[in-house]
């Protein structure tokens, strides 16, 4: 009888199914390094003790996407090993900063199935549940992914697709105990712009770019201990390529968005996310974003702006063509919400 794992079929999955994921883990600053290592990320609060102490925060958090990726890695072999794509992102919420130390669990349930015409594949969605070490619930959100059939052929199931908000409303999203930015401090975070200072509609290009290595990915895909094989293995794909890592574009977008959006300092909220077009080592990378909403909250000091950043191997603006698709060079449209100060 066999030991090894060969990850779940489409088959494999029903309906109000909870899969609790291997591995925990413990984040700390080796993590934070390699984070800054591998993608030009400079927001303050999640660079500087100092800095968030004036913010009214104990410590330093780690970055927001360093546990969204560490969650998600836990999913994969449960979720995502078998999968042709991973399409899409919805109500997500990051609830409690994660600080060095913190171990990280995660916990999925099957809220989606959807059988695809072809006979070989299906669409499975979870909400999926990153907890802490001291039972708090960190992070929650809805991913669905286009997952390989064990065996090709109709099953014949009724779909069951979910019903999901297009965004969290500004009055769902959590912003830390703590957090006060109404002394905040413009000039070491690197940019004077404040809640007031964007509108809605606003386009940012974000004007750097950075050139996707192959190396560097396979050490994201490494560090998140992400092992869908269409990242790992080359022979896994008809063209020999190894497809980069959704979550490396997310945060090489949100690195690179820093140029414009300094003192857009945690992500609190996932509205929606496409990997719109595959992306490979060797593509330029350069994000653009546009303003979708701003929104004022109880907290001192504390603002949210609603982003929407497209990480693009093009210019800025462009984003679909005449036929309503996305256009070949869009690599990610990310829906989002910030905090800011006012």
């Amino acid at each position: 009888m066999t030991k090894t794992n060969p990850g779940r079929f489409f088959e494999d999955y029903s309906l109000g199914q909870v899969i609790r994921h291997a591995v925990p883990r413990t984040v700390g600053t080796g993590e934070r390094a390699l984070y800054h290592a591998l993608y030009p990320a400079r927001h303050a609060l999640a660079s500087s003790d100092a800095f968030a102490c004036k913010c009214g925060l104990k410590q330093s958090p780690l970055d927001d996407l360093i546990t969204f990726h560490t969650v998600f890695g836990k999913t994969v072999p449960d979720v995502s090993l078998n999968a042709v794509a991973n399409l899409g992102y919805a109500e997500g919420r990051f609830l409690r900063p994660v600080y060095p130390g913190t171990t990280l669990t995660s916990v999925s349930q099957v809220i989606g199935l959807k059988e695809n015409s072809n006979g070989k594949t299906g669409i499975v969605w979870v909400r999926t549940e990153g907890w802490d070490d001291h039972g708090y619930l960190v992070l929650s959100y809805v991913r669905w992914v286009m997952v390989r059939k064990r065996e090709a052929g109709m099953i014949g199931i009724d779909d069951q697709v979910p019903d999901l908000s297009d965004h969290v409303a500004a009055h769902k999203l959590v912003v830390p105990d703590g957090l006060d930015l109404s002394d905040y401090p413009f000039e070491e975070a690197g940019e004077r712009y404040r809640l007031s200072d964007y509108t809605k509609g606003e386009i940012i290009d974000h004007v750097d770019g950075v050139t996707i290595e192959e190396a560097e990915h396979m050490m994201a895909t490494r560090l998140w201990q992400n092992t869908a094989k269409v990242h790992f293995d080359a022979t896994n794909r008809p063209d020999g390529k190894r497809l980069i890592y959704g979550g490396h574009v997310i945060s090489m977008a949100r690195a690179l968005s820093f140029n414009g959006l300094a003192n857009a300092q945690m992500i609190v909220g996932l509205n929606a996310g496409a990997h719109a077009n595959p992306c490979f080592a060797g593509d330029t990378v350069r994000a653009w974003s546009e303003v979708l909403d701003v929104a004022e909250t109880g907290h001192s000091g504390v603002g949210l702006l609603r982003l929407r950043t497209v990480a693009t191997k093009g210019e800025a603006g462009p984003l679909r063509g005449e036929d309503g698709k996305y256009l070949p060079e869009i690599l990610l449209d990310l829906d989002y919400w910030v905090v800011c100060p006012v």
